[in-house]
């Protein structure tokens, strides 16, 4: 059974709260910025689907473009510019050290090269073919999702597991590292499930790595710091999802000795599998500025402006007759508001493809995120304040031309 990690992330975000986000919005002031998608014939979206990569996934703060612009005139070398930010990173994260990575996927993938081939430049030629080395990663089965794939690019076996016991019996002299899915909605009270903690106490013992992937566990900080307090051994984080960095960067921290030979089999490094995910001196810098940034946040008061955002947009949508209105639960490891909003399609006269095609074809374009069932989920999490005006009074048009 496989889980999509944007699934359970669905629309995974906070609204920008100004006063309170200091990356809302870019600016006013200043010289006119070229309009770049429009020159294209494209239309920027309206974001109440959440922090999906389809769409661009969040927009970065002025003060890290301004960073990626002192980066790009100058240059330097890349290795010590990885290594000072990583000390920057792991003091945020609580880490031994951390680097920039190409997302979390790119953070899954060399952080598993590294459990695999570690530091040995014979074994990380060598890579995808793991003839002579730890060649097996053992997950979850509740765990498995398609990004996982970033780890099967390694050449290892996945070894799928149910429970604490059966992941116990599972640890061999072949076995690589473990892969957890950190952040968890309420499916995870499925039977069988193992927790971390579990996890981590049965891997120390065995002597086997644990790799958390956190895509799903911001807001807030406290939770990334929480993994390293733990003694995660490699812990995957976004850069580009509600941190607000470049899209493409991420984050790997974790034990010294791993994160180093992460770094060996990524850029600049040549002859390695981890070369084509580079990351250059750019993302590095904004990265690091956007992590400082955001780990100062006030995450509280965030999430009850988000909430006051979404409680407002409730109310107003309920005013359209026949509309059912609801609200997702949070999930373990964060508050994520979604307003969840249901009708019988046959007697208001629209479908919900319908409802999701002309939002999206209208003016403004506006994304929102699927419901299992039926309806639509308005994910208020990366969108700009004031925009739940504008999604509820195109809500209020599509279903009064229908009637």
């Amino acid at each position: 059974m496989k889980t999509s990690r944007r699934g359970i992330l669905q629309g995974a975000g906070l609204g920008s709260v100004l006063g309170l986000w200091p990356f809302s919005s870019l600016p006013a002031a200043g010289p006119k910025r070229r309009d770049v998608y429009r020159e294209l014939g494209l239309r920027p979206v309206v974001n109440f689907q959440g922090t999906y990569t389809s769409i661009g996934a969040s927009k970065q703060a002025q003060e890290v473009f301004e960073a990626q612009a002192a980066a790009a005139s100058e240059y330097v070398v890349i290795e010590e510019l990885q290594e000072k930010i990583g000390e920057r990173l792991s003091k945020l994260i609580g880490s031994e050290h951390a680097m920039v990575s190409t997302g979390t996927a790119g953070a899954m993938a060399i952080g598993t090269y590294a459990c695999v081939a570690g530091d040995d430049p014979k074994k990380i030629r060598q890579l995808p073919d793991v003839t002579g080395m730890r060649s097996e990663v053992v997950i979850q089965k509740l765990h498995r999702n398609g990004y996982d794939h970033a780890i099967r690019s390694a050449g290892v076996k996945i070894v799928e597991v149910e429970g604490l016991e059966e992941l116990t019996n599972s640890l061999t002299e072949k076995t690589a590292m473990i892969y957890h899915l950190g952040g968890t909605t309420g499916d995870w009270a499925w039977k069988g499930h193992a927790e971390l903690e579990d996890v981590l106490r049965v891997a120390k013992k065995a002597g086997v790595p644990v790799m958390v992937d956190a895509a799903n566990m911001l807001p807030p900080w406290k939770n990334i710091r929480k993994l390293a307090s733990m003694g995660t051994d490699l812990i995957c984080v976004s850069g580009g999802k509600h941190m607000r960095g470049p899209q493409c960067s991420g984050i790997l921290a974790g034990r010294k000795d791993l994160i180093h030979s992460a770094w060996m089999n990524s850029n600049p490094h040549s002859d390695s599998s981890g070369r084509p995910m580079k990351v250059g001196r750019e993302e590095m810098v904004a990265l690091w500025i956007a992590a400082e940034n955001y780990a100062r946040q006030d995450f509280g008061a965030i999430d009850r402006a988000s909430r006051r955002e979404a409680d407002w947009l409730q109310k107003e949508l309920a005013k359209i007759r026949g509309l059912r209105l609801g609200r997702v639960p949070f999930e373990r490891t964060r508050r994520v508001h979604r307003v969840v909003v249901e009708w019988d399609e046959p007697a208001l006269g629209v479908t919900t493809k319908q409802l999701k095609e002309q939002l999206f074809a209208g003016e403004p374009r506006i994304a929102v995120a699927g419901n299992p069932h039926q309806g639509i989920q308005l994910t208020v999490f990366m969108n700009e304040a004031g925009e739940e005006r504008v999604v509820a009074r195109r809500m209020r048009e599509i279903f009064q031309a229908a009637g």
